[in-house]
């Protein structure tokens, strides 16, 4: 887009410089002269519109980040301990898939101007280009995985527990961004990670040490945990496996979900069929689990969204409401009790959050009139 844009200026600007050429009385130079001066007032004007929506859409994908983050843990957590027939979390992966594709497709359709030019660039990007589209199984397959854990995790520990524990996706993405990208990391994030594990460990000290209720007998907090942690490695590694593949192409975020999505189904499909062969498909899907599934698929479009119009700090901000919220309905929703170890943990996680995402300010150069 970017490109696009300084190709349409350059364009602009050969054609203004053309008919200067060709103007040759004085009526039309002060024509041409009016023109530019109207020209730069709409390209000012319309610059100001793009900032003004760019700022908008910002705030908006950042309450909408916050209030999906918290409803995602809180509604997995409430759909595994209901007393209704329960639905497969496999089939709820697979239909969660089918429904962030029909999503990307129609953003690439929007991109693309009208149904036939985005089918044709997805054909041409997807099918014709199929050794591109094949690099993007890894993380295909991965986030069918993590996705799988995520929901194991919910069916063992509780609403608020599962959001801060699952925070320490940004350890693992840390750690694979120096493997993987060669990133250096400055001090403060390298204490940044430090504190996350601090924080994240008292709150499974504190999770541990409550006395379990007669509505979870059949959960492990341990299962709960192991299904968090190997969830936080596998999003660590896709994540920087697909910054990647992203970084190394000039395709659109959109067409990339595009082949993710396409890629993600095979997996979701056979993960279903060895997870749950004898079970029907939509077996125990309600309106409420097709919420669910309809939150878990815009998740990662959402994330999208916010990455391009804002930044790591209000995206931490965003992250952090997210907890408190739920640390806040799972007092009311699941008689969850805020201890002061749990409290504490989740003040270190939150503030670990930050001190990550913290950008110093670059000093102003000195100049000989500088005091």
């Amino acid at each position: 887009m970017k490109s696009t844009e300084k190709d349409a200026g350059e364009l602009e600007e050969i054609g203004d410089t053309q008919l200067d050429e060709q103007t040759v009385t004085p009526d039309t130079q002060l024509n041409s002269e009016n023109m530019d001066g109207d020209a730069k007032k709409t390209q000012i004007y319309s610059s100001n519109n793009r900032l003004r929506h760019a700022g908008y859409l910002k705030y908006v994908s950042l309450v909408v980040l916050t209030i999906q983050n918290a409803a995602l843990g809180l509604s997995m957590r409430y759909a595994r301990t209901r007393d209704v027939v329960m639905f497969s979390s496999a089939a709820a992966v697979f239909m969660a898939e089918i429904f962030k594709l029909l999503i990307c497709i129609l953003l690439v359709i929007k991109e693309s101007g009208n149904v036939v030019k985005g089918f044709h660039t997805m054909y041409a990007t997807v099918v014709l280009n199929i050794k591109d589209t094949l690099r993007v199984c890894v993380p295909s397959l991965l986030y069918v995985v993590q996705n799988n854990l995520l929901y194991v995790s919910a069916s063992n520990l509780d609403a608020a527990t599962y959001q801060v524990t699952y925070q320490l996706k940004l350890l693992t993405t840390a750690f694979f961004a120096v493997i993987v990208l060669k990133r250096k990391l400055k001090r403060w994030q390298w204490c940044a990670l430090g504190i996350l594990a601090g924080g994240v460990a008292l709150v499974q000290l504190s999770s541990a040490a409550k006395e379990t209720t007669a509505n979870s007998q059949d959960q492990s907090k341990v299962i709960g945990f192991s299904a968090a942690l190997a969830a936080c490695f596998i999003s660590g590694f896709a994540g920087i496996y697909f910054e990647k593949v992203l970084k190394e192409s000039d395709i659109s975020v959109w067409m990339r979900n595009v082949q993710l999505s396409l890629l993600s189904l095979p997996f979701a499909a056979l993960t279903y069929l060895l997870k749950d062969p004898a079970r029907d498909l939509l077996k125990g899907f309600d309106g409420f689990v097709w919420y669910l599934v309809i939150l878990q698929a815009a998740g990662g479009l959402i994330v999208a969204v916010v990455v391009k119009y804002a930044d790591n700090i209000l995206k931490g901000f965003a992250t952090s409401v997210a907890i408190v919220i739920s640390c806040v309905a799972s007092m009311y929703i699941f008689d969850f009790h805020l201890t002061v170890q749990f409290a504490l943990g989740t003040v270190l996680v939150i503030g670990s959050i930050f001190l990550y995402g913290y950008v110093p300010k670059k000093k102003e150069p000195r100049t000989s009139l500088s005091v």
